[in-house]
């Protein structure tokens, strides 16, 4: 209100000078008036510019005086604005205040954390040291020891390399009296040896067996957790013998279907198995990098196989020596195995991953399956590729040979099964059927050991078996619940087992 009486009587008072300016200017024209109104001509045009002139400045200046009047309309109104900020500024000033009071005693609060958190790392820091210290005098222990060590395996793995030295001389002398003995007699068993399956008993008599077509479950056994991808029977007594996701390996009654032994020390899953043909050790394909191999009468593990770089997929014995063994893996190599000595001596290197093999009949060749579809011969000795075969049009996922060593089953991704001549190298008969699908690629399938039917698994968890001479299936089996990976037929004609991608095995009969 104040500034409003301010305001008003700064215009009274700018009015009334205005008017005195008037009155003034009026006084001052009034002679310049009368000189206009006596009759002089001459005269009378000057006064009359004089009067426009003195007219048209009186109308400026009241110009001027509505700019002025206007000017301090304005100021006033900013003045009362700046008057109402200062007010609303000086409001905020308690509140802070306040706030900044706050702050300093929050950063008064944080020093003083501050401080404790200095002397605490300082603390850490020293006990740090120490330990650092105490970790490096322990590392200089450990490294002693390990060069103790070291100087410790290579003196033992010395004498293991003269004691197998000696051992080899003294199988190999045992072998050579052995095969003198035997040699009287291999004539009349060439003569006798006929086209079949000869089977050889424990007194040492020859006999023939005759495939079965296998049509009821006989057995149906939860054997392994995660899964069971390999499946074999032994060369005498018909045991069955199983791998698995649970890194066990199980030998199990094929005419009870009950476990009798369970083999341990696997680190990894079991991907494929082989046994010795004298039973006397199962060896394990395992996903760790490495083979175990177990003796098969006490169980205990007799060598465990290092070398390979990725997982171990395939492995194989050799049907002439029981100690020479063969193994691929998805480092793109093929490794053979002396068992006698225990470490490799040879190494085959190719450029697509393996995912199954088999020697041959002679044990000088061994057949290689191969993700980009081609079947490989190698030569065991020099490790040379001796032929290749482009034998699927997707993934080899199996090989298997006939008992008689003439023809070589393989099946792959694109679905078939096909037979080779090993003479010739051409197919000799291709198996198929619109609902048996591969589910793996290390899905296995089987020749029956009369060389007459042919065995594999399916994803819908059917079996099928075909009959080789006709190439047409003469039954399909229906037991599992989930995808079939591998088949096995047992050398005595009977029964087909077949494992499943949930670890139950089936045993077939007739």
């Amino acid at each position: 209100m104040a500034g409003d009486e301010i305001a008003i009587k700064a215009i009274k008072h700018a009015m009334r000078a205005l008017r005195k300016r008037h009155l003034e200017e009026e006084g001052a024209h009034a002679p310049a008036f009368t000189a206009i109104s006596k009759p002089i001509a001459s005269q009378g045009m000057v006064w009359k510019d004089k009067a426009e002139t003195l007219e048209s400045e009186l109308q400026q200046c009241y110009k001027a005086q509505a700019r002025l009047s206007e000017q301090l309309v304005v100021e006033v109104a900013e003045s009362r604005a700046s008057k109402a900020l200062v007010q609303e500024k000086e409001a905020l000033i308690p509140s802070l205040e306040n706030k900044l009071s706050q702050v300093r005693d929050e950063c008064s609060r944080l020093t003083a954390v501050l401080e404790e958190k200095t002397k605490a790392l300082e603390l850490l820091i020293g006990e740090n040291q120490e330990l650092r210290a105490q970790y490096e005098e322990m590392r200089a222990r450990a490294n002693n020891a390990e060069a103790e060590n070291k100087t410790l395996v290579d003196r033992w793995n010395l004498q293991k390399m003269e004691d197998s030295k000696r051992l080899n001389e003294a199988t190999a002398l045992y072998e050579d009296l052995l095969s003198k003995i035997k040699a009287s007699g291999l004539e009349q068993l060439a003569r006798q040896q006929i086209d079949g399956v000869a089977r050889r008993s424990e007194e040492g008599a020859e006999y023939y067996v005759e495939s079965i077509i296998p049509k009821i479950c006989k057995h149906r056994i939860v054997a392994h957790e995660g899964g069971c991808a390999s499946i074999i029977f032994d060369n005498s007594s018909g045991k069955l013998i199983s791998g698995g996701q649970d890194q066990t390996v199980k030998i199990w009654d094929t005419n009870t279907g009950l476990l009798t032994r369970t083999y341990h020390g696997c680190l990894g899953s079991v991907l494929d198995l082989a046994i010795t043909d004298d039973n006397r050790c199962v060896i394990a394909a395992s996903s760790s990098n490495n083979l175990y191999v177990w003796d098969a009468n006490s169980g205990r593990v007799r060598h465990t196989l290092t070398g390979h770089l990725d997982k171990v997929c395939a492995v194989d014995v050799s049907r002439l020596s029981s100690r020479h063994v063969v193994s691929s893996s998805y480092d793109r190599t093929i490794k053979l195995w002396d068992l006698n000595k225990g470490y490799c001596i040879n190494t085959i290197i190719f450029p697509s991953n393996c995912n199954a093999l088999s020697f041959s009949a002679d044990g000088e060749t061994i057949f290689s399956g191969h993700v980009d579809g081609h079947l490989r011969l190698w030569d065991i000795q020099t490790g040379n590729l001796l032929s290749e075969i482009a034998a699927h049009s997707l993934a080899v996922t199996s090989i298997c040979l006939s008992r008689n060593g003439n023809r070589i089953l393989t099946s792959g991704r694109d679905n078939l099964h096909n037979l080779f001549d090993i003479r010739s190298l051409e197919v000799c008969g291709r198996l198929g059927a619109s609902g048996n699908r591969v589910s793996s690629n290390w899905s296995r399938s089987c020749i029956s050991p009369d060389d007459n039917y042919v065995a594999a698994g399916s994803a819908d968890g059917c079996v099928h078996v075909w009959s080789i001479s006709e190439a047409n299936i003469v039954s399909t089996l229906k037991e599992h619940t989930a995808s079939v990976l591998c088949c096995s037929w047992s050398g005595l004609g009977k029964p087909l087992a077949t494992s499943g991608r949930n670890g139950i095995i089936c045993m077939w009969s007739h």
